[in-house]
């Protein structure tokens, strides 16, 4: 019987006391791998943001958000505990994961969203019903609803998960809409950390039986 424990978490956003949390959490749930799904770094300091997150006590899977820099990705192949996880796959414990780096909606601009199609085929070309996608933008219309007026995750990316049918996708980016949600048959759990949220804990047994847990209430 495969079993994987997740921690999940998104937007840290270069607080450090974000990164405290985390490492206490690690320390009280005992997760096999840490899943950080973008907006990791604030633009400035990243070099120590990436050691600080290389030091946690579980291996990382990682993604850039919008606020990391294109520099981001090369501090994450410099440290030996973190795997980029940009259009590449990799396998935790049987469970296999990919991911996307950067931000893919309206109205938030990136450069990514110049590529989407491209980024998205190449996505979908590692997914299979059994994959946990890692993604920093939310799939439109679910867990993504901006500043509470409209929807700001990408139709291309829930097109993708509605054809590719992962078992979960990770994402993050909207602060407003942290939890799970179901899109076709992959469930969404939108893990950020603003606003005192703490990410989330999901458990994966058998390849295929999902439950999650969000944390909150710490100071942010």
């Amino acid at each position: 019987m495969t079993a994987l424990r997740i921690y999940a978490v998104a937007d840290i956003h270069g607080h450090e006391s974000r990164l405290s949390r985390i490492r206490s959490v690690i320390a009280a749930e005992r997760p096999d791998v840490l899943v950080a799904a973008g907006d990791i770094t604030s633009y400035t300091g990243a070099d120590r943001i990436i050691a600080l997150l290389n030091d946690m006590p579980v291996p990382v899977l990682a993604v850039r958000g919008n606020t990391d820099l294109a520099r981001v990705e090369d501090l994450f192949a410099r440290h030996p505990n973190i795997s980029p996880l940009n259009l590449t796959g990799i396998s935790v414990n049987g469970v296999p994961f990919a991911g996307l780096s950067g931000t893919i909606p309206v109205p938030f601009r990136s450069r990514i969203g110049i590529m989407e199609a491209k980024k998205l085929a190449g996505l979908a070309s590692l997914v299979t019903p059994g994959t946990v996608v890692v993604v920093h933008t939310p799939p439109r219309g679910i867990l993504d609803e901006a500043f509470g007026r409209f929807h700001a995750g990408s139709k291309g990316l829930a097109k993708m998960v509605k054809v590719a049918r992962p078992l979960a996708v990770i994402c993050g980016h909207i602060h407003e809409c942290p939890g799970v949600g179901r899109l076709g048959d992959s469930l969404v759990v939108n893990c950020n950390m603003g606003g005192g949220k703490g990410g989330a804990l999901i458990d994966i047994e058998d390849g295929c039986r999902v439950t999650v847990r969000m944390l909150s209430n710490f100071p942010s």
